[in-house]
């Protein structure tokens, strides 16, 4: 968030008066696994601890193109200045976990698994390691010293 809000979002705040309440949805471009909704929560409610989030999907659960994903509820100004990082991260995570389900479908009736290297982008291990699950590859250690499930 510090990253991409910093200090505020100076347009919404320009043209959009603080409290006017509004709605938002978020909806699928593409078929795709659903990934880490509670990601999406913690982004809008650092904005706006009111703000009132329905995901319509489960993680790991598949949805068609023009799905409805996640309803939101709250002040303009938080959903407004929020859903770029919102969608950003949603879009990153639904593709790993979009890519992982693909991969595991093609070996599907194999003795192969997919497991994942421990490289990922600095602060974001967990979230990608949660989304691979998501997609369906078997539990790997997120960490050098964490052990490999037998």
């Amino acid at each position: 968030m510090a990253e991409d809000v910093g200090t505020g979002d100076a347009t919404t705040a320009a043209i959009v008066p603080a409290g006017t309440p509004a709605k938002a949805h978020i909806i699928a471009r593409q078929p795709l696994v659903c990934a880490d909704w509670r990601l999406q929560k913690l982004i809008f409610r650092a904005l706006d601890r009111e703000i009132r989030i329905g995901c319509l999907h489960e993680d790991g659960s598949f949805a068609e193109s023009g799905a409805e994903l996640i309803e939101i509820a709250g002040e303009a100004q938080a959903i407004l200045t929020g859903e770029r990082t919102a969608l950003n991260f949603l879009a990153h995570l639904c593709g790993i976990a979009t890519l992982t389900r693909r991969f595991v479908e093609q070996l599907d009736g194999t003795q192969a698994r997919i497991r994942d290297t421990r490289k990922t982008t600095p602060g974001c291990g967990h979230w990608k390691n949660t989304r691979l699950q998501c997609g369906g590859r078997d539990q790997s250690p997120l960490r050098l010293y964490d052990r490999r499930p037998n």
